[in-house]
């Protein structure tokens, strides 16, 4: 099943925090790299300030999700102010 993590930075703190984790937060999602469909941040209005996360993953369950994000190296960081975890159904394209 695929989800939805959507993560929002902290306003106070939250892009430094970000940049200073950012090499273990890109190699842990090396290590999932089977399980991952996308990732990237989210920007400002400028299109270049990072101001948080979205990350589309296939997990067996929301359990293991909330895991996946709980070991994040952003969240252990205290980078995201919140996280949501949304289950998600690809639609389009489609696999061929």
């Amino acid at each position: 099943m695929h989800f939805v993590i959507s993560c929002q930075d902290k306003a106070d703190g939250g892009l430094e925090l970000r940049k200073a984790n950012r090499d273990a937060h890109i190699a842990y999602l090396q290590n999932h790299k089977s399980q991952l469909v996308a990732a990237g941040p989210t920007l400002s209005d400028d299109g270049e300030t990072m101001n948080g996360s979205v990350i589309i993953m296939a997990f067996a369950g929301r359990a293991a999700a909330q895991t996946f994000c709980d070991n994040d190296p952003y969240a252990k960081a205290g980078v995201f102010e919140n996280v949501s975890i949304t289950a998600w159904k690809k639609v389009h394209p489609a696999d061929d």
